[in-house]
């Protein structure tokens, strides 16, 4: 039943990309993914979302700030780069995609005080297949659109 409504929820909502919360929406869906997944005890969940925020958030930061910033300075400037800017972008990126992954190491540290390690790895496992189906429900709605 849990995963028939959940199944319902990911697929009824057909305008999801057209809505002007989208953003919202999809983080609300995959909330209920990562808790149907997780199947989070009451104690574990009251510890897991804070954290798992968090870390969203500050990953968030990074990507539409920093990453952004590099690229839209790639995309811009890319004909009349210097080869010394361009090494400085790269430099730039390197350091970005570092905090990245930094942050994911310390966030997988964090979780497990909260978490047993197969629901550590369950929940990565349970991210990725929420991006894949994101993507997958995307490219039909693109396919579908005349």
């Amino acid at each position: 039943m849990k995963k028939s409504l959940l199944i319902l929820l990911l697929f009824s909502s057909l305008t999801v990309f057209a809505q002007k919360n989208k953003r919202d929406h999809i983080k609300a869906l995959k909330v209920a993914y990562i808790t149907e997944k997780l199947d989070l005890t009451s104690k574990e969940a009251q510890g897991f979302w804070p954290v798992y925020n968090t870390y969203e958030d500050k990953t968030n930061q990074i990507k539409h700030e920093e990453i952004r910033k590099i690229r839209r300075e790639i995309k811009s400037n890319f004909e009349s780069m210097t080869d010394a800017e361009a090494k400085a972008l790269i430099t730039n990126l390197n350091d970005a995609e570092i905090k990245l992954h930094q942050l994911r190491m310390d966030f997988a540290n964090d979780l497990l005080d909260i978490l047993p390690p197969k629901k550590i790895i369950l929940l990565k496992v349970s991210e990725e297949e929420f991006k894949r189906k994101m993507f997958e429900e995307y490219k039909k709605r693109r396919k579908e659109k005349p």
